[in-house]
């Protein structure tokens, strides 16, 4: 198994059969020696610094049903909220007296937010603060709206492909949702230029080992500016209530694995990590992540943006998150980048 991560340290890829065998024997002795080898390309790609992006997440409308979302558009029961301009450019405010360089404007499928608003926001943030990095979460959309969106301002979108087997996808989302549609809109944002991001839940209902190697072949094809991986975690407003969360420890396997893969790639140690274990952003980080993402949304509505149960952090102000975050990183020999913290390609 050393020698399968040694081909992957060196050559940058493996066989189908060759993931499925690594992350199959996977134990905690070979881990080690995983993410030894993933911080040693992290440090020689990024040095020891870890780039801090302020997530404001601007509605929690969405139009979509996605079974595994807590903002999906059938749970009745939660409590929906949009940021105005003027809220929104306060969160940047906020964001950049605390050293913040990246926002990044998250949320649901909202028409509300037209075009036309959300040029008028990315001008202002940009007008606002043109040392900033802007980057949208914010779903699918046309070629020409992603076009307008870049445009005006934006660098970076994230669009996880939460699973690339199609036949896994249907089962986490309605038909009316395609993994083609993903893959296109992916293809879109790289074609107009964006640092872009993809990504996948480990431990969703029906993966298995099969569909975690068809993620890694398509993230080695597709080979993003970003990768966001992070557990699985249900919440009790959707149809995968009762089902149960995503190891750590395979999340952390995955991550060492595309840092080989992607020396390059910037990646968070996600919230979501650090909601199934109280040092999950730290493992994170020493398994080969290199971004973290406070939360830089008003506090009155960080409790209502919830994807899954049992988020951390919904009642901390930002300066909190900020700092918390600052000490255990540093407490792990890294150190917080006071920059836009760009992909290597882009600089």
């Amino acid at each position: 198994m050393k020698q399968l991560i040694d081909k992957l340290h060196k050559t940058r890829e493996l066989e189908p059969a060759e993931f499925k065998e690594l992350i199959e024997n996977r134990c905690a002795e070979l881990s080690e020696y995983l993410f030894a080898k993933a911080r040693a390309v992290q440090i020689e790609n990024y040095g020891n610094n870890v780039y801090i992006r302020g997530l404001i997440e601007f509605t929690n409308y969405c139009k979509n049903d996605c079974y595994y979302c807590g903002i999906r558009k059938s749970n009745s029961t939660a409590e929906r909220y949009r940021l105005t301009k003027e809220q929104i450019l306060q969160c940047c405010d906020t964001g950049y007296e605390l050293g913040f360089r990246t926002y990044v404007l998250q949320g649901g499928e909202d028409g509300y937010y037209t075009d036309e608003k959300m040029v008028d926001i990315i001008q202002s943030i940009k007008n606002n603060y043109p040392d900033c990095a802007v980057t949208l979460s914010m779903g699918e959309k046309s070629f020409e709206t992603y076009q307008a969106f870049f445009e005006a301002g934006a660098d970076r979108y994230l669009l996880r492909h939460e699973t690339a087997n199609e036949e896994h996808y249907g089962r986490l989302h309605p038909h009316n949702l395609l993994l083609k549609n993903r893959i296109q809109c992916l293809s879109d944002l790289k074609k107009i230029g964006y640092q872009v991001g993809c990504g996948f839940m480990v431990g969703s209902p029906f993966q298995n080992t099969d569909c975690l190697v068809e993620d890694l072949l398509f993230i080695k094809e597709f080979n993003p500016h970003m990768v966001g991986i992070g557990p699985f975690i249900p919440h009790h407003e959707t149809p995968f209530a009762k089902e149960k969360a995503g190891e750590l420890e395979l999340v952390l396997f995955l991550l060492g694995i595309v840092r080989l893969m992607l020396p390059a790639v910037l990646m968070p140690a996600t919230t979501a990590l650090g909601t199934i274990h109280p040092q999950g952003r730290e493992l994170g980080i020493l398994s080969g992540a290199n971004v973290v993402m406070p939360n830089l949304s008003p506090t009155d509505v960080r409790g209502k943006y919830l994807l899954y149960d049992n988020k951390i952090c919904t009642g901390d102000e930002a300066a909190e998150c900020r700092n918390c975050l600052q000490g255990r990183i540093e407490k792990i020999g890294y150190k917080i980048a006071v920059t836009r913290g760009d992909h290597k390609s882009k600089l």
